[in-house]
């Protein structure tokens, strides 16, 4: 069964920032880190009649595709504005012929 991804990014969250107040910077680890998320689990049962999973905590009612798009919409990180500044001159060192073709 998979997790709910809802509950599950919420709790990553809540661990992430409890685990930098506690620690200090130059003790963190990626590691500790997720070893304390692998410890998150909040499996959500499956309504046989549907096809659907449901999580008993927040309520989630999708398909196995809906839990997978939600997931990834979760894990992706936003774009900051160093990202759009090297996006930008990574355009702007193109060649003229090169912009013309996008």
């Amino acid at each position: 069964m998979p997790n709910c991804p809802e509950c599950t990014a919420r709790e990553k969250k809540k661990i992430q920032a409890k685990y930098e107040a506690d620690v200090p910077e130059e003790d963190r680890s990626r590691d500790d880190l997720y070893k304390l998320f692998d410890e998150i689990d909040f499996p959500m049962k499956l309504d046989s009649a549907t096809k659907h999973f449901i999580c008993k905590r927040c309520g989630l009612y999708a398909t196995r595709e809906q839990v997978s798009d939600i997931k990834f919409k979760l894990n992706q990180r936003e774009k900051t504005r160093e990202d759009k500044q090297d996006d930008y001159l990574e355009w702007w060192q193109k060649s003229k012929k090169e912009k013309q073709e996008n």
